[in-house]
């Protein structure tokens, strides 16, 4: 690592700095170092999803074990068919009406992958941020393991001074596009099976999801269910939610659900059985931990 001192590593992406600190960005990602970059929830901290040592990085930065393994960023939904298979029709449809946006998806990852995001179980979550400073930088370099640029047990960050004083010296660089409002983590969804579950409730609501579904029956797992019963908090069992972080990975662990029974999202939630073929593909313990 570099002996800049820390305050040089803020990237300002005004507009007459943009062009120039995103290419400082892209170089570092090249490099094979961690980046912090704003994004349209709070900032995350990401490296290279297929450079496993930048991915232990990123890890280590946020003192976080491999049995929580990072998202994915993606640039665009052409990205996903390199990185997932067997994408059910009701995931492409899920991407084309709310990507860019607040919308995880689990899927099965490419088994040919050389990467290593942690324990992950096959799967990979996938997302495309709506931020312009983000979707540029993940243009320019592909795909980006990111998770929320804190400390584990810590606040997420939404400026990039923030991140700063959490992660030092252990990010080469951070894009600084302002303050960023946090607001609902993204919402969750299981893509793994005949029928989509929602692993966490966030930005978007069942409802806004079930109008854009059709004939497609959309289910809960008990703990996004439970959460919403409890006040309708989505991060409320999320680590860093305790710390009053409002991270977009925030969330209890992502596919390591393994119900006997999903809970239908309708007019009143309710305790159904869940379909066989629902049941033999749940991602069972996955372990997406997103926070």
């Amino acid at each position: 690592m570099s002996a800049t001192p820390l305050q040089d590593r803020l990237l300002d992406c005004t507009a007459e700095q943009r062009e120039a600190s995103l290419s400082r960005a892209a170089e570092v990602v090249r490099e094979g170092k961690v980046v912090v970059l704003p994004t349209d929830t709070v900032y995350g901290v990401g490296a290279d999803a297929f450079d496993v040592v930048a991915v232990a990085m990123v890890l280590a930065a946020k003192h976080r074990g491999r049995e929580m393994p990072p998202p994915v960023l993606v640039p665009n939904p052409r990205t996903v068919d390199g990185l997932a298979t067997d994408l059910p029709m009701y995931a492409r449809i899920l991407m084309r009406q709310f990507w860019p946006g607040p919308l995880t998806l689990v899927l099965r990852a490419q088994p040919s992958l050389q990467w290593d995001l942690g324990e992950t179980n096959g799967t990979v979550a996938l997302r495309m941020p709506d931020d312009e400073i983000a979707l540029t930088l993940l243009a320019e370099v592909g795909p980006l393991a990111v998770t929320s640029a804190n400390v584990t047990g810590r606040p997420a960050a939404t400026t990039a001074q923030e991140a700063l004083d959490q992660l030092g010296g252990a990010v080469a660089a951070y894009l600084d596009g302002g303050p960023r409002t946090g607001g609902e983590p993204s919402t969750i969804v299981d893509c793994t099976g005949e029928e989509p579950v929602v692993l966490r409730r966030g930005a978007l609501g069942a409802e806004d999801l079930r109008a854009v579904l059709g004939t497609t029956v959309l289910h809960d797992s008990p703990e996004a269910a439970g959460r919403a019963q409890a006040g309708g908090d989505p991060s409320q069992a999320a680590p860093d939610a305790a710390a009053g972080g409002a991270s977009e990975d925030q969330a209890a662990l992502v596919g390591s659900i393994t119900p006997s029974g999903v809970v239908a999202v309708r007019d009143a939630v309710r305790t159904i059985p869940a379909p066989s073929s629902a049941a033999s593909s749940s991602p069972g313990s996955t372990g997406h931990p997103l926070e």
